[in-house]
């Protein structure tokens, strides 16, 4: 069978091609892949090319298909899996293996599987490590964010608090306890407000911070406060830029400190206020992923012999946070739709990928059937002017504040130029 996919060949190489899929063996799956978002791993991957840890050493003569963030269709299922798997059933996939110890993914590792593709070949690795998910959604985008929405659940869930006199940890943020997230308006931040006021292991207090007074309205419009409150969270937007002390400000919602402070962007002065804000026994976990490998910040130690701070981090999450993520999403109670800012078709996802840190805006969300340029969802009712295409979508997102949603995808993939 034909595909075509988005393939690295080396630095910044990136390459739309088509070519044909070996016969699966009877350990394999073929699938049909509808949608993968543009994840800033794989920017990373296209930057540092084979020297990346995950992408092999004869990319230039055997390159791979990039993409992890998937979602779509089983085709035709391989004799040792039938009795699990069955053609037409919607799947989602965990790319974090760990098989044997290796680092080897889908989306960076192999020349057959990647989300950034028509159709591609799910290995043996990935049917062994239980690493592909059923998904009984309806939304192929949500399948797609379930992987960035398990980084945030597994960030969650690393997090950790012990008691007096034990030395044994309670994994996961404290429950009725206080809470902050910092620099926590954008896309992932977004995500971390919906999974936290609708978990099943909720703060009190939920402060969200960040300068930027738009994105701050946004995710208030997006994830209200009124709603949050209906689950017992007490929701706070807080724009740090208009206090000369943020920190003392914060602290009279919280005057023992904070339980778990998350800190959302890999800036030195946001680490050092998570400190700060720390209660005893108080967990600062950092999420963002910072590219300098030399970044570092200032840390009391004085708190963590006397107080018990102390720090976590996590890159990406596990099987079982993919799990959560697809039953909350599910059943209704996730929504990931606000971390989605543009959509685009395969024929964009070399540029955009390699472009990446460059691009405003949250999730880039790839339909990877239709050619189509990438394009923000705001733009829609501007496009659509002259594009009817871009008309309707406007009118679709409209009922749903601006945000994509099921409706405008199937209009999509119904109306939109095949690749």
């Amino acid at each position: 069978m034909k595909t075509k996919a988005v393939r690295i060949y080396g630095v910044n190489d990136l390459r739309l091609e088509e070519f044909e899929l070996p016969e699966i063996s009877e350990d394999e799956i073929l699938v049909h892949v509808i949608s993968d978002s543009i994840c800033m791993s794989s920017h990373k991957a296209a930057m540092q090319g084979a020297s990346h840890k995950r992408v092999p050493d004869d990319v230039a003569v055997n390159p791979t298909i990039i993409g992890h963030e998937f979602c779509g269709v089983i085709e035709k299922v391989g004799k040792k899996w039938q009795d699990k798997f069955t053609p037409g059933e919607k799947f989602s996939i965990q790319p974090a293996h760990n098989y044997k110890g290796s680092l080897d993914a889908p989306g960076y590792s192999y020349r057959w599987c990647g989300g950034d593709a028509t159709y591609v070949i799910i290995p043996r690795e990935t049917l062994e490590c239980d690493c592909l998910l059923k998904y009984a959604g309806d939304a192929f985008f949500y399948g797609s964010q379930s992987e960035p929405m398990s980084c945030i659940i597994g960030g969650c869930h690393a997090n950790y608090h012990t008691k007096g006199g034990s030395y044994v940890h309670e994994m996961g943020i404290r429950e009725g306890g206080k809470m902050a997230i910092l620099a926590g308006a954008g896309p992932m931040g977004l995500g971390m407000i919906d999974y936290v006021i609708n978990c099943d292991r909720r703060p009190s207090l939920l402060i969200v911070t960040d300068i930027d007074g738009a994105r701050l309205a946004r995710a208030a419009e997006i994830l209200p406060v009124e709603k949050a409150e209906k689950n017992g969270v007490k929701l706070m937007y807080v724009n740090t830029a208009n206090f000369d002390d943020p920190i003392a400000y914060m602290k009279k919602f919280a005057p023992e400190g904070f339980d778990d402070v998350f800190v959302y962007a890999p800036v030195k002065s946001v680490v050092e206020m998570g400190d700060a804000l720390l209660g005893r026994d108080g967990c600062l976990n950092f999420f963002a992923g910072p590219t300098n490998t030399a970044f570092s910040a200032e840390f009391n130690f004085y708190n963590v012999h006397y107080a018990a701070t102390h720090i976590v981090g996590t890159s990406g999450g596990n099987t079982d946070d993919m799990r959560e993520a697809l039953a909350m999403m599910e059943d209704g109670r996730l929504n990931p739709s606000a971390m989605i800012t543009h959509i685009c078709g395969l024929d964009a996802v070399a540029e955009t990928t390699i472009n990446l840190d460059k691009i405003k805006g949250g999730k880039k969300l790839c339909y990877t059937n239709i050619s189509l340029p990438l394009t923000a969802i705001a733009d829609f009712e501007e496009l659509g002017k002259t594009d009817p295409l871009f008309a309707e979508l406007a009118k679709i997102v409209a009922k749903t504040g601006g945000l994509w949603n099921l409706e405008a995808e199937r209009y999509l993939l119904a109306n939109a130029k095949a690749i």
